[in-house]
């Protein structure tokens, strides 16, 4: 089992997820009973990225105000953050790094209520926590987390819609629009195959969409050995842009909704008037005309539930890159499949 397999296995994932309903149902009862005023998330790596789609996403949705927990303020300093009227999320594939663990066990032990998400519920973040989310993505072998990136990124979309008491019928939608974000797998390919020589390169998004940017930039560094910086748009503008030169490489992520008409208004600066060169991830053909290369992303996915679907193609540029680059997408160099941070 590859990682391209783990990318096709998305669909099937996310189903499973929508298809239990009676863990988040309990979950946002109990969590309105606590009327935690804001949230706190403990994370690294992938998972990290998916807190940052949870701060847009609950920021939002709910007008809770979301911030990431500094893990080492526990683990090394020793110092444990006053977690009143907190909800305290742990995200952890493996829930087995010591660090995150840390948060989560001094915020339970403070009486906040407290969220493991997690692939493994026998793990030491899920024995930590109050509840458990478990992913129930199965067996994740490759290094690169993929399937289990966004079967938390679902996970948060269902907790947050029943924290505010609702049912988020949109979120049906994702298996499907999952399996036509595999379409563009050809697509993705000939993108990587246009930029095997590429070294450096800028990935852009804003929004939703910034936990799009941050995550595909990671994999390019894990797969493809790219050192690939990630940007919201608005903060590229604010020194960064000085980078821009004809030839430089640029991957955005620009899909409709509220950020569209401002990265479509720097994509074309970039183009026109610095010469960049563009990858254009999207589901509006007239943005996607903007790059060297469009990436076509299905239509009709809300603004809230994009980056579910932007991050498949996004995965599968990486892959291929890493196969136009010589290298093995299934053996990164200096990295294994769980990272243990104090």
């Amino acid at each position: 089992m590859g990682v391209r397999d783990e990318i096709l296995q998305q669909p099937e994932v996310v189903a499973r997820i929508l298809d239990r309903g009676d863990v988040f149902e309990r979950l946002g009862r109990a969590i309105r009973d606590a009327a935690p005023e804001h949230v706190v998330i403990a994370a690294r790596g992938t998972s990290d990225h998916a807190a940052i789609y949870a701060q847009y996403l609950m920021g939002v949705r709910l007008r809770i105000p979301v911030a990431l927990a500094a893990p080492s303020i526990v683990s090394l300093y020793g110092v444990e953050p006053r977690f009143a009227r907190s909800l305290v999320i742990g995200i952890s594939q493996s829930g087995a790094s010591p660090d995150v663990v840390s948060v989560v066990d001094a915020a339970r032990r403070q009486g906040a209520p407290t969220i493991a998400i997690t692939n493994d519920p026998a793990s030491p973040l899920a024995a930590a926590a109050e509840h458990v989310i478990e992913l129930d993505a199965g067996p994740e072998r490759a290094v690169a987390a993929t399937k289990t990136y966004t079967a938390e990124l679902v996970s948060l979309a269902r907790l947050t819609a029943a924290i505010g008491g609702s049912e988020d019928r949109e979120l049906r939608m994702l298996p499907e629009s999952l399996a036509r974000a595999l379409d563009a797998e050809p697509a993705a390919r000939t993108a990587a195959k246009g930029h095997a020589d590429m070294r450096t390169c800028t990935v852009l998004g804003r929004g939703f969409e910034y936990a799009t940017t941050r995550e595909w930039a990671l994999k390019l560094k894990e797969l493809a050995r790219v050192v690939a910086d990630p940007y919201s748009a608005a903060d590229f503008r604010h020194g960064p842009l000085a980078l821009v030169e004809p030839g430089f490489a640029v991957l955005a992520v620009a899909t409709s909704g509220a950020v569209a008409e401002d990265l479509v208004a720097l994509l074309h600066q970039m183009r026109d008037e610095f010469g960049a060169d563009l990858v254009v991830l999207s589901d509006r053909p007239d943005i996607r005309t903007l790059g060297r290369f469009g990436i076509a992303l299905p239509v009709g996915v809300p603004d809230h539930l994009a980056p579910v679907v932007s991050i498949v193609p996004a995965q599968l540029f990486a892959y291929h890159l890493t196969l136009a680059r010589g290298l093995d997408p299934d053996a990164p160099r200096h990295i294994s499949k769980v990272t243990l941070t104090t």
